[in-house]
């Protein structure tokens, strides 16, 4: 239990964030969706955080939660370098 919970404390808002920084940056008017984007952040942290408590052990919500929130992060950082995503002014 105490795997899942810490694996929820400290992956969950990582995970959070990048959903909804990637579906804001992904957004064709950022400067009208980032605000509600936002708002939308601590439902899909909760979300993320429960989903630590669906692995069966503590070791795969680690696992899997890290994997993706690592891919994840450098498939943003691969996206922004690149230039196919950016951030409006």
């Amino acid at each position: 239990m105490w795997g899942k919970s810490t694996a929820a404390v400290f992956l969950g808002m990582p995970l959070a964030v990048l959903v909804t920084g990637v579906a804001a940056l992904l957004s064709r008017d950022q400067v009208t969706t980032t605000l509600p984007w936002l708002l939308v952040f601590f439902l899909v942290w909760i979300v993320a955080m429960t989903c630590a408590f669906l692995f069966k052990t503590g070791a795969r919500a680690w696992l899997w939660m890290g994997g993706l929130t690592l891919a994840g992060y450098t498939a943003l950082h691969f996206l922004k370098a690149s230039g196919l995503l950016r951030v409006g002014a």
